[in-house]
């Protein structure tokens, strides 16, 4: 009998992680983000598809620990001076983003025929913004630093504060419910109060000692049970005291955001928030009642895109009063549009005193959940709906009739050392680039840089190619690099073409097509950063020079091999640490590192 019942939950996790395994990279693939890919997931393995799940709250129980392990890596990037540096947006974009939306989302529930206490329960649920799905698509986009991610982060930190004031709300409502006197809600902020400051001293006098103490001990085991130790006891400190438990976490991890120990932890806790952020996702899916969808449909068709289309417009006019651009305030619209977790427990607790009936609890959480799965799809329609943020050009002057010896193409910091030499010799230049930020930047140390794109054959032209005796291509991407070669080959042959290439690889190409001249972006100060490891280690300086001159040369002639033999040719000048390997065809005495990429050492160099 035990066997069978282990099986069974052998069944179950197998389950999760194939659904998650098909499902999230499709729709990675597809351009809809894992999010979506786990709903769907969970939506089919869940009581209301294949019914491999009968009880989805007991996955989401446990699976809310993956959004409190999030917010406290969130926590470790946030140091309490950069913390501080947001409150403004806290608790002024913050509230106001609440209280707005919280007044707009109660007038639709009123039109909408709830009882106007109803209405604003439902309507403070679906302002809480979901913060796992808001902070994994900011991660998967790259915007969690961006000044835009900050102002999102402070939006979700300040909701995640609001949950505590409306469930005490709801209690303080509940049909019957004693009125709490004076002394008991003083007792219940003081208790509130002592958890923040235990654990504020905890962070300060503490856990550095004690994470000390566990990394002499060379344990590492016990340092990852010592992250999970710190996250989950945050959290239960938090709950106890009557506040939220990712709150708990995003405070512990803002007291260690300064500790030496800091990236250990964030590595320790990086599979467990990954795997339990998912299976939260999953969860999420698994609660989408499909009868009840099916038996509401015209007021659940009609509530998700009001609530998410008022919330949206809501979400914009404050984002603009806080004179946010008007491409930050669609971003901020689309991206915190829907409802949340907290919903769920606000409802669940709504439910629970009687304050909702059951109906009006599974309306509101399918409407909720709804608007989850959307979101995602809304962040993706932003890149053919949100047009491309424009460069302002004010100051700066579109190449046009220039002349010169050389032209420049790519002011970068290897377009800027390139230029050097050339200035050096009193050479005439012309220098042009498409970063506005960056001819700004250079005009105070004297350069005239004009605002144009290589890849453009008119923009060649006015920049004075027709003309100039040599065009450097110092560009920082392959492809436009490739670009501007094809057209200069082709318009401007008598024009030396010097180019920055990206690795062995694209260097192969370069000369394949026939530039005069090509350097990898990283070589040779790679090659001189080698020469002076091993003048630190104790070579003489002209035997440590002669070395470098022979790798130098080596790489050369293997270089020459490989134009015509490809990637592979030349392999055993290579200097490998690897011991006597299998061989292919016959014994060799050294293989190149096991490490090295498929286009050879210098990959990124």
């Amino acid at each position: 009998m035990a066997a069978a019942e282990q099986g069974t939950d052998l069944v179950h996790v197998v389950a999760l992680l194939g659904a998650a395994v098909v499902a999230v990279p499709l729709f990675k693939r597809a351009g809809l983000g894992s999010v979506l890919g786990y709903l769907a997931a969970g939506l089919v393995i869940g009581p209301f598809g294949l019914k491999l799940f009968t009880s989805p709250q007991a996955i989401l129980h446990v699976a809310e620990l993956g959004v409190v392990m999030f917010l406290f890596v969130i926590g470790l990037e946030m140091q309490p001076s950069r913390l501080w540096s947001l409150r403004h947006e806290i608790f002024g974009l913050g509230v106001a983003q609440v209280a707005a939306c919280g007044a707009l989302l109660t007038g639709v529930g009123i039109l909408a025929g709830f009882a106007p206490l109803v209405a604003f329960l439902a309507a403070m649920g679906f302002v809480l913004s979901s913060t796992a799905i808001v902070a994994q698509i900011l991660e998967e986009r790259g915007d969690t630093a961006t000044p835009v991610g900050q102002r999102v982060v402070s939006i979700l930190l300040l909701q995640d504060l609001a949950i505590v004031p409306l469930l005490a709300l709801v209690a303080f409502l509940a049909p019957g419910a004693p009125e709490a006197t004076a002394s008991a809600r003083w007792l219940a902020i003081g208790v509130a109060l002592a958890a923040i400051a235990a654990l504020w001293a905890a962070g300060r006098w503490l856990l550095n000692p004690l994470f000390r103490i566990l990394a002499d001990a060379r344990a590492r085991e016990v340092m990852t049970a010592a992250a999970l130790l710190v996250v989950l006891g945050a959290a239960l400190l938090m709950q106890l005291s009557g506040l939220s438990m990712a709150l708990g976490a995003f405070l512990a991890g803002v007291l260690l955001s300064e500790s030496t120990f800091r990236h250990q932890l964030e590595a320790d806790i990086e599979p467990f928030r990954g795997i339990l952020l998912g299976l939260f996702f999953l969860g999420v899916g698994m609660s989408l009642d499909l009868a009840v969808l099916a038996q509401h449909w015209p007021l659940i068709l009609a509530g998700v895109p009001a609530y998410m289309v008022v919330k949206a417009a809501g979400i914009y006019l404050v984002a603009r009063l806080f004179r946010a651009s008007h491409r930050d305030g669609i971003y901020l619209a689309t991206l915190l549009a829907q409802g949340g977790e907290f919903a769920f427990v606000l409802y669940a607790a709504a439910a629970s005193v009687g304050l909702f009936d059951a109906t009006t609890n599974a309306v509101l959480t399918a409407t909720v959940i709804i608007s989850m799965a959307l979101t995602p799809l809304g962040v993706f329609a932003l890149r053919w709906l949100l047009p491309e943020d424009r460069q302002s050009m004010d100051g700066i002057d579109a190449a046009e009739d220039l002349h010169g010896s050389a032209l420049i193409i790519g002011f970068g910091r290897f377009g800027q050392v390139a230029s050097q030499s050339l200035l050096a010799r009193g050479f005439d230049i012309s220098l042009i680039d498409t970063d506005t930020e960056m001819i700004r930047a250079a005009a105070p140390f004297g350069f005239k840089v004009y605002y144009g794109d290589g890849c453009r054959l008119d923009v060649l032209r006015a920049a004075g190619a027709g003309e100039a005796r040599a065009i450097l291509v110092c560009v920082d991407k392959r492809d436009a690099a490739d670009r501007i070669v094809a057209l200069v080959k082709a318009e401007f042959p008598l024009a030396k073409l010097l180019v920055r290439s990206f690795d062995r690889e694209h260097a192969l190409k370069l000369v394949a097509t026939g530039v005069d001249m090509q350097i990898r972006e990283t070589f040779e100060s790679a090659l001189k950063f080698g020469e002076l490891a091993l003048r630190a280690l104790g070579v003489p300086e002209d035997e440590a020079a002669e070395t470098a001159e022979d790798i130098r040369r080596r790489d050369a002639e293997r270089f020459a091999l490989e134009t015509t033999g490809g990637l592979l040719a030349g392999r055993d000048l290579l200097h490998g640490n690897a011991p006597e390997p299998v061989p292919f065809t016959q014994p060799r005495r050294t293989r190149p590192a096991a490490a090295e990429p498929a286009d050879g050492v210098e990959k990124s160099g």
